[in-house]
Parts: structure tokens; C-alpha cells; sequence
């Protein structure tokens, strides 16, 4: 492979990378209600374990409260245990027989300076998911075959600019969920 192939490759990566992270953002409680909250909670449904966005309608009617329908009410049981299963989220379900409803509450200070510590963890696996993409593919071009140290500095050098570039975008969306979530 030559090094626009490799940086292409990286790019492809570290966009996997930064889209991972995005959705981990979304899983991040900030106070307000919003489906992308809970969708991905896996739910143990007909012998097998599915998302929930795929057993059930989710939506917010309104900023403090998200609904859930299932699609068939036999599973109302399931996708409620495994809401109140999820620890990270602290949420306290409610079903009325056809719908599952999950009041947000407000959090206080030390919540949130707890949720504000989670997501710089997330953040940085998210760099170290960055740096360790960067270094397979230093790796796959030294092993190739016809690659000058020239040729090598200057594959490292547009791969640390490219880190640069996406650790960047990960700082912008780190501060935008932090005052989010810092908003009362």
C-alpha cells in the first residue's frame, strides 16, 4: 500500500473512531429527555438480545420525559428490567400496561460534575482509540515493502495532523455536550 492508500485507510478509522464516540455522547444523560438516550439499551427479547430502538418506538412528548411503546406488549417486562438494569443512566421506569414512561429528572451539582468526568473518560479512550490507529498503520507501512524513512516521516506527519484535525473535533463536541449538561 502506498501512503495516500494508508492515509485514506486511516481516515476511514479514525472516522469509525470518532462516530463511536458520538454515539457514546448521545448515551450521556445531560437532564433533558431525548430518545437517542436510551435506544441503544440492549433488551432480551424472543431468545436473543436487540437494541431497544429495534423492539419499540421511542420518543420525548415533552423536555422531561421520554416514552417507549413496544411493539408487541408481551416484551413491556423485558425492555422495563433492562432499563432499570442500566446503571449508568439511573433511570426509574413506570408502565402502564401499553407504554413505558421514564421521567427526567434534574440533576445536581455533583451528578453532573460526575457525568462531566465520564465523558472526559470516554474522550480520552476515544484519543487513545485515535493514537493506536495512528500506530497499526505506521506499523502496516514499515512492513511494507519500498517505504523510505523519507517516506515514513512523512506518512507520521500527516497522521499526527490528522489526529490533530479529529482530537480537535472530539475537544468541540466534549465542550458543546459539558455546557449541555451544565446548563440548569
Amino acid at each position: 500500500m502506498d501512503n495516500t492508500q494508508l492515509l485514506k485507510s486511516a481516515r476511514d478509522k479514525f472516522d469509525g473512531a470518532l462516530e463511536f464516540f458520538e454515539g457514546e455522547l448521545v448515551g450521556v444523560r445531560s437532564g433533558r429527555a431525548h430518545p437517542g438516550l436510551v435506544e441503544n439499551i440492549k433488551v432480551n427479547v424472543y431468545g436473543q438480545t436487540m437494541p431497544l430502538k429495534g423492539v419499540a418506538t421511542i420518543s420525548a412528548p415533552d423536555p422531561k420525559t421520554i416514552q417507549i411503546q413496544p411493539w408487541d406488549h408481551g416484551q413491556l417486562a423485558p425492555i422495563e428490567k433492562a432499563l432499570r438494569e442500566d446503571q449508568n443512566l439511573g433511570l426509574n421506569p413506570s408502565n402502564d400496561g401499553h407504554v413505558i414512561r421514564i421521567a427526567i429528572q434534574s440533576w445536581s451539582e455533583e451528578s453532573r460534575l460526575q457525568l462531566k468526568k465520564l465523558i472526559g473518560q470516554k474522550a480520552e479512550a476515544c484519543n487513545i482509540s485515535l493514537r493506536n490507529i495512528r500506530h497499526e498503520v505506521l506499523a502496516q507501512a514499515k512492513k511494507s515493502d519500498g517505504s523510505t524513512p523519507d517516506q515514513l516521516k512523512g506518512l507520521e506527519k500527516e497522521l499526527n495532523k490528522l489526529i490533530d484535525e479529529y482530537q480537535a473535533k472530539i475537544t468541540t463536541q466534549v465542550q458543546t455536550k459539558e455546557s449541555e449538561l451544565m446548563t440548569v
